[in-house]
Order: structure tokens, then sequence, then C-alpha cells
């Protein structure tokens, strides 16, 4: 018990070692990023209306995915109880938080993403490395 302890603090444990994975693992898991940005782009909007807009997820997994975002915070579920029964989806402020970082990704990608063909195209074509 106190080995685990002395290695959370000394950095020395690999869940400790990059302080982004967490972070990593939250925002960018499979269809989190779809998510958030649909519901950032276009507000708040119900299941339905998300399923179409992000297109090739399924329903079970887009169920799965509001829910852990919800869990996680940055996505507020807003039940209505009428006949029948609504459900709304929108971003939170916690979501929203994270659209500086979203941007400067897409700036990157931008900028980078040729590059980053190109050396795939390269790497592809060395006979080396078949």
């Amino acid at each position: 018990m106190a080995g685990t302890k002395q290695a959370a603090t000394t950095g020395s444990e690999p869940a400790f070692a990059c302080p982004v994975s967490p972070v990593v693992d939250i925002v960018f898991s499979r269809w989190t990023t779809p998510v958030l940005w649909a519901l950032h782009a276009y507000g708040r909007q119900r299941f339905v209306e998300l399923e179409r807009r992000i297109g090739t997820i399924t329903p079970k997994v887009l169920t799965q995915r509001l829910r852990q975002l919800e869990r996680d915070g940055l996505v507020v579920r807003t039940y209505h109880p009428e006949v029948p029964p609504r459900v709304e989806y929108e971003i939170s402020e916690l979501g929203l938080s994270l659209a500086p970082l979203f941007a400067h990704l897409s700036e990157w990608g931008a900028a980078h993403l040729g590059q980053v063909e190109e050396a795939r195209r390269a790497y592809d074509a060395d006979p080396a490395r078949r």
C-alpha cells in the first residue's frame, strides 16, 4: 500500500507519467468529439436529431456516449414530462470550456494534415517498410 502511494506521488507509475492522458481519455474517446461538436454547433437537440447529425453512430452507442458525457458533466440532459415524453441534450458550461481546445486542434489540422498525408505516402511508398 505504501509503495503505491509512493509511486503515485513520485510520478513513476504509468498512470501519472502523462498529465494529458486522463483528459484525452475523457475528451477524445470514440464518439465524444462528434457529439460535443454537434451540441456546440447546433445547440440543444433531441436524441434523433443528434443521431441524424452524427450519421454513422448506432442508437446504442449514442445512448452510452450521452450517459458518459452527462456523468462527466460535459452534457446536460433535460427530461420534459409531456405526452409523449421529450428529452433534450445540450452542451454544459464545462463542455463549452473545451471550445478553444477544439478550435486549436482544427487550426492545427488545417495547417498540418497535408504534411501528415505526405509523410504517410512517403512511408507507404518506401520499399524498405514492406
